[in-house]
C-alpha cells in the first residue's frame, strides 16, 4: 500500500496561511493611513515578512488592496445574502442590505474602517457589492416601488447611505440605531413615504452567519488603531442589542 504524500496539501495551507497574513496586515494599514498611502514596504513590516515574499502572492500595493477589497466583499455578500433573498420586497431588500453592511462595524470595525478608508464604491474595489446593489433597485424601479430614476442616483443614495452610517458607527457616541435612520433616509430618497420606510427601516433583522474561517472572522477582535487609541482592549466600545 502506498503512503499518500500530504506534501502538496501542507504546502497548499502554508500559501494559504501566509495570504491570509499579508491580507490582515494590509487590511489593518489601509484602514489606518488609507489605500493611497501604503507601501510594500509598511506591509512587508507588519506581516513580518520579506519582499520577494510579498511578491510571490501580489505583483502591487494596488493589487493587494483590490484583492483584499474582494475578499471582504465575497465575505459581505454570503453573509447578507441568505437574509436579503428572504425578502421579495425590494425595499426591505436594500433596507436590510444597507443596515447588515452598516452594522458591520459594531463586531468587525477595523473590515468596517477598511471599506470607508477605501471611499467605498471605489474603482479597485468591490464592484461585486454594487451589482448586488444594482439587482435589488432595478427590480424596484421596475415594479415602480422605487421612483423612476438614473441607476447611477439610486446606487449613489444607498451607497452613501452605507458609508454615512458605517463611519457614524464607528465613533462611540453614535446613536445605536442609526443604521435604521440610514436606511429610513435612503429608502425615503428612492421614493418611499415616510411612515412605510420607517417601518422596514424599523422591522426585525434577520440574524447573519459569518464564515468560519473568513477574514472577518480572523479580524474581528483587532480594532483598527484610531478605536485602539481611545478604547484599549475594546472597553467602551458600544454593543447593539
Amino acid at each position: 500500500m502506498q503512503t499518500q504524500d500530504h506534501r502538496p496539501r501542507v504546502a497548499a495551507e502554508r500559501r494559504e496561511r501566509m495570504r491570509a497574513r499579508l491580507l490582515a496586515s494590509a487590511m489593518r494599514l489601509v484602514a489606518e493611513k488609507g489605500p493611497t498611502a501604503t507601501s510594500i514596504d509598511d506591509v512587508i513590516s507588519a506581516a513580518e515578512v520579506s519582499r520577494g515574499t510579498f511578491y510571490k502572492y501580489f505583483p502591487s500595493p494596488d493589487a493587494l488592496v483590490r484583492e483584499l477589497a474582494i475578499e471582504i466583499a465575497n465575505e459581505l455578500i454570503g453573509m447578507a445574502e441568505p437574509v436579503v433573498l428572504s425578502y421579495e420586497d425590494p425595499a426591505e431588500r436594500v433596507s436590510s442590505g444597507i443596515r447588515l453592511v452598516a452594522r458591520l462595524a459594531i463586531d468587525h470595525p477595523l473590515a468596517a474602517t477598511f471599506l470607508v478608508r477605501l471611499g467605498w464604491p471605489d474603482a479597485r474595489g468591490p464592484n461585486m457589492l454594487l451589482d448586488f446593489v444594482k439587482r435589488d433597485l432595478t427590480e424596484g424601479i421596475r415594479q415602480g416601488r422605487f421612483t423612476r430614476m438614473p441607476i447611477a442616483l439610486a446606487l449613489n443614495i444607498v451607497t452613501g447611505a452605507v458609508l454615512g452610517a458605517t463611519h457614524c458607527m464607528l465613533e462611540p457616541g453614535c446613536d445605536s440605531d442609526f443604521a435604521e435612520q440610514s436606511a429610513a433616509a435612503a429608502l425615503r430618497g428612492l421614493g418611499l413615504d415616510a411612515k412605510s420606510a420607517e417601518r422596514i427601516a424599523n422591522s426585525l433583522l434577520k440574524s447573519v452567519e459569518i464564515l468560519p474561517e473568513g477574514l472577518l472572522t480572523e479580524t474581528s477582535k483587532i480594532l483598527p488603531p484610531a478605536a485602539a487609541k481611545t478604547t484599549p482592549n475594546g472597553v467602551g466600545r458600544r454593543k447593539l442589542s
